[in-house]
């Protein structure tokens, strides 16, 4: 019976991860949800309340490098709406420029992770990985209320 209840449970666990995978408003939030996850650390960094830890900082903007990359491949056409999408209409009749706005983030956070060596240079050039992500955020996603 447990070992029944277990296979149950593992085949619910990954219907649940395909059923993730095929929807990509939900896998977008999950993406937005990791990427707001990796900035703590580093954001308590720049704001003195946690020590500067060089790993952690890697970890995240590995996290931002590879959400700017995938990012673009969320926003088929056919999710405009649905799961309290947050995304604009703007997303779809500015495509290319959204997409822009990814591989820039990509970008940035790529460079950061090569540029990024201590305490000094990651206070110098995290602002600008913050940036990036925050300049999609005013055109592209609604408001919270």
């Amino acid at each position: 019976m447990v070992r029944g209840m277990l296979v149950a449970g593992a085949l619910i666990a990954g219907l649940s991860s395909v059923v993730a995978q095929s929807d990509p408003i939900a896998e977008r939030q999950q993406m937005m949800k990791g990427m707001s996850q990796a900035g703590k650390a580093p954001a308590a960094m720049l704001k003195g309340e946690a020590p500067f830890d060089l790993a952690a900082v890697q970890t995240s903007l590995k996290t931002f490098a590879d959400a700017g990359k995938k990012g673009p491949s969320l926003f088929p056409e056919n999710s405009k709406t649905g799961h309290d999408t947050a995304a604009l209409p703007a997303v779809w009749t500015k495509k290319a420029d959204f997409d822009g706005q990814f591989a820039k983030f990509a970008e940035v956070a790529t460079a950061a992770q090569a540029s990024i060596k201590d305490e000094a240079s990651f206070k110098s050039n995290f602002p600008n990985v913050v940036r990036a992500c925050g300049g999609c955020h005013e055109t592209y996603r609604a408001k919270k209320s």
